[in-house]
């Protein structure tokens, strides 16, 4: 990850593994900008910030997991690239996320729509693809204060999946989210 960047939507190409996003507005969740503004209508919205450390050691090592998917990861979810690129977050870059119990698998194709990485701030946004069990965004960013304070902010826009079978058991995986995004944000602390 370089310098301040964003990604707009990347174009379904014929042989890509995913089809388009499941949504119209990637980047929504603006990882990059200190305070959110207003979300697309139709979507729920969540934000919630997390104090995870303090000083230049923990901010190192929060850069470094929030680029390498830890958040995800430590939450009980495998990470692979889905189109041949490195394992590392990547505007534009496909994967695909897992989470499992026993049989019981679920699959998550999603693609990165926004990339920041500043000298205080640093993260990612992905967008659901098609097969998704949501319709949305998600982002993790990591910040800093002029106190040396170091912060996890986790941002979602959420609405149902635009296809069976996962559109109707929508209200379920809204219980799920709620649980993860709490492992989400102990996942750097």
């Amino acid at each position: 990850m370089g310098d301040d960047r964003t990604a707009g939507r990347s174009p379904s190409a014929p042989g890509r593994p995913f089809g388009g996003l499941t949504y119209g507005t990637p980047g929504a969740t603006r990882p990059q900008a200190p305070l959110w503004g207003e979300a697309p209508p139709g979507f729920r919205r969540f934000e919630r910030t997390v104090v995870i450390g303090r000083g230049e050691g923990a901010w190192t090592a929060a850069r470094d997991a929030v680029t390498r998917w830890e958040v995800k990861r430590r939450s009980g979810f495998a990470v692979a690239p889905a189109d041949g690129g490195g394992a590392g977050v990547r505007a534009g870059g496909r994967y695909r996320i897992t989470a499992g119990l026993g049989r019981f698998v679920v699959r998550e194709p999603v693609e990165v729509v926004a990339v920041v990485d500043t000298a205080t701030r640093c993260g990612f946004a992905y967008g659901t693809h098609r097969g998704h069990p949501v319709s949305g965004e998600e982002a993790f960013i990591v910040h800093r204060d002029d106190d040396g304070r170091v912060f996890l902010t986790l941002r979602s826009l959420t609405r149902a999946a635009p296809a069976a079978p996962w559109r109707f058991l929508f209200p379920f995986l809204l219980l799920a989210q709620r649980c993860v995004r709490e492992r989400y944000l102990r996942a750097l602390a």
